[in-house]
């Protein structure tokens, strides 16, 4: 069944820190404080986009800013004018996105009583050391903390991670991936870092302070990423910043590319792939994958074929019913 989410950016309202990535205006597209009123005309916008049985599995996402840290009577404002559509079944449910320090019991009875069903945090790493580079403003035990209380209340969480950030190498970043499935959350995002103008990272990067991690090196990352959380049954709900807003007008370096994803999940089928070639030897083989799967087993512009080739396995590719993601069988 369709159904559509209906996305609202409540732009750094209310954060107590200035994080070394951070311009939400890049981010989100907009300064402009969201009303109650833009909020009703979002959800009565997408319901009119679909049949009402569609739109009924879709949820109103607050995210872009610290939602629980905004002025208390504006955050309850928000949440009454979106729950009108949950408790008129048009929605399921509210996402709603924060900081770690900005959930307690309190606000966590607030959500409750406004429909709100899942919450992200924004941990970004889970080494300290990174964390007070970044000026991030908590620390690892107060994600952890969050994520009980939040679980204790029965609320969907989800964690978001960034990789390359200041001071951040490859293997603080699998290790936070690690800590994050030992706190077994439902979803998590991957947000390698893109360099905005305007944002300490890019003072930095200007001085040559800090280097950005490019597209490459980042793919590889994910690449090794996504399957530790799929292989848990934690749902990887978004990898790389959305296109649009003004990201690529502001956008100074690091790893940004608008099909961030689909290049990352090439990658998994390509090492899968050349590891099991690599059992056959040298020759010509054909790969076959599920049929949704095939353009990712190709890679972008063909380039896993490409590079297979150029290490001797010369390989088509053809779809097969009944496979699982990422499974890759080798014919002669």
């Amino acid at each position: 069944m369709k159904h559509i989410n209906v996305a609202l950016f409540v732009v750094h309202k209310g954060c107590p820190h200035m994080c070394s990535f951070c311009n939400q205006r890049s981010i989100s597209g907009s300064q402009k404080e969201i009303t109650p009123d833009e909020v009703r005309s979002a959800a009565q916008t997408a319901i009119a986009s679909l049949s009402q049985n569609e739109a009924a599995g879709g949820e109103i996402d607050f995210f872009g800013g610290s939602f629980t840290m905004i002025e208390r009577g504006y955050m309850i404002s928000l949440l009454e004018a979106a729950y009108e559509y949950v408790e008129n079944g048009s929605f399921k449910g509210i996402r709603i996105s924060t900081r770690p320090d900005g959930i307690d019991a309190e606000i966590c009875l607030i959500l409750k009583k406004y429909g709100v069903t899942a919450v992200e945090l924004g941990a970004q790493s889970l080494d300290d050391r990174v964390l007070e580079l970044n000026e991030r403003g908590h620390t690892a035990k107060q994600v952890e903390a969050a994520v009980a209380t939040l679980k204790s209340f029965g609320f969907e969480t989800g964690l978001q991670m960034m990789t390359g950030l200041y001071g951040s190498e490859d293997s603080d970043s699998l290790e936070t991936a690690k800590k994050i499935i030992e706190m077994r959350p439902d979803t998590v995002r991957i947000y390698p870092t893109v360099v905005i103008k305007g944002t300490r990272l890019h003072s930095l990067m200007q001085s040559g302070e800090f280097i950005p991690k490019g597209i490459e090196e980042t793919v590889d990352l994910c690449a090794r990423l996504i399957p530790m959380f799929e292989d848990e049954g934690i749902k990887v709900i978004r990898v790389g910043l959305h296109s649009g807003g003004d990201v690529e007008a502001d956008y100074a370096g690091g790893a940004y590319h608008p099909a961030l994803r689909e290049l990352c999940e090439g990658r998994i089928y390509y090492n899968i792939a050349l590891g099991k070639l690599r059992e056959y030897g040298c020759g010509s083989y054909i790969l076959a994958v599920d049929k949704k799967e095939i353009s990712k087993m190709t890679g972008q512009k063909k380039q896993n074929l490409i590079k297979l080739q150029s290490l001797g396995y010369g390989c088509s590719v053809k779809g097969r019913d009944g496979m699982a993601k990422y499974e890759v069988a080798v014919e002669k």
